[in-house]
């Protein structure tokens, strides 16, 4: 599964650690996270997002 990293404050989403503090389980592609998931360092959308 591809990494994906905010273009807002470089936080890069790894789907094999997910996101624990924001309840996405390890495993969680990123395509798979609700729409309305936020980067958990900046809060940027999903759209602020481009593959890493």
């Amino acid at each position: 599964m591809d990494k994906y990293r905010c273009t807002i404050c470089d936080y890069v989403y790894d789907p094999s650690e997910g996101d624990s503090a924001g309840g996405i389980v390890a495993g969680t592609a990123f395509a798979d996270l609700p729409d309305e998931w936020v980067c958990p360092i900046c809060g940027a959308g999903k759209d602020d997002f481009e593959s890493a």
